[in-house]
């Protein structure tokens, strides 16, 4: 029974690890440019959900409209203020510049904000749970996953059923093919960075119900972002949904599984650990992802 409601746990978690993923991969899947100010754009997202719910003394899952704005605002200031530039120049230069753009965010937090840890208390679900039979699910993070599953739904529908999201597709497949076809390749760079500071500014708003905010939360996220994105493919949006899924339940069940067998080494300490040991195992016999494809 407790493997059973760590699995289902394990879902609600991976459904966010998913969203929070979803962005990293289409900025990469456009652009073949790694993000690494991703962590630090979710931070911004719970930061947002934290300071609105509380001056505005609002519900927190009401902000969340806002969490996303800040979000596309930061990934298209991010686009047309850096990376355009870095562009021109060698990989090297854009791999340093996002990581140079992380470290100005999380440093300009921790100046604004201090290095407190601080939580959200006050919320419609927050502190409440859910009995269906033997399980007991946290109100908070039931709504994050079910609400993380629209998002990403919603993006998995604009991208394969709309005129720009078949552009940005034609984007990431070949530039220059997609620029002699009148598609705006510029704007589409754009409006993937928009679409990934937008995806992951929600998943910071709905993990501040029920997570602490801090200025270094991002590290933390973004290392298992990568590992999502790494195991289902680099471009595959199908491909991070499952791997985030399937990250979410390793991370809940290799502790409840460790109880079981009573083992100190299976502890809820080293629950990433299983978690990177499955990625090291995927990528040895399928460097491409689960769902990525060979160039």
């Amino acid at each position: 029974m407790a493997l059973i409601d760590a699995l289902l746990q394990g879902i609600l978690m991976g459904l966010l690890f998913a969203l929070v993923a979803l962005g990293l991969n289409i900025i990469f899947g456009v652009m073949n440019i790694v993000n690494f100010a991703h962590g630090e754009f979710l931070m911004i997202g719970m930061y947002t959900t934290y300071w609105t719910s509380l001056l505005l003394d609002i519900d927190p899952l009401l902000t969340l409209p806002v969490a996303a704005l800040v979000g596309v605002l930061l990934g298209i200031a991010s686009y047309y203020s850096l990376i355009r530039y870095l562009l021109r120049g060698p990989a090297i230069a854009q791999l340093f510049g996002t990581f140079g753009l992380m470290l100005f965010l999380r440093y300009l937090a921790q100046f604004l904000f201090g290095i407190d840890y601080r939580i959200i208390q006050k919320g419609l679900l927050i502190g409440k749970s859910l009995s269906i039979g033997p399980f007991i699910f946290d109100w908070t993070k039931l709504a994050a996953g079910i609400l993380s599953l629209f998002a990403f739904a919603f993006v998995y529908y604009f991208l394969n059923k709309t005129k720009t999201g078949k552009a940005l597709q034609a984007t990431s497949i070949n530039k220059e093919a997609a620029s002699y076809m009148g598609i705006k390749t510029d704007k589409m760079n754009a409006i993937a960075w928009a679409i990934g500071g937008g995806t992951v500014g929600i998943a910071g708003g709905l993990l501040a119900n029920f997570y602490y905010i801090y200025p270094t939360i991002g590290i933390l996220f973004v290392m298992i972002a990568f590992a999502c994105v790494a195991l289902g493919g680099f471009g595959s949006i199908k491909g991070v949904f499952f791997a985030g899924l399937l990250v979410g339940i390793l991370e809940m069940v290799f502790p409840v599984f460790g109880s079981l067998v009573n083992s100190d080494f299976l502890g809820p300490h080293f629950k990433f650990t299983i978690v990177y040991l499955a990625y090291f195992i995927i990528v040895v016999f399928r460097p491409q992802g689960l769902f990525g494809w060979k160039n």
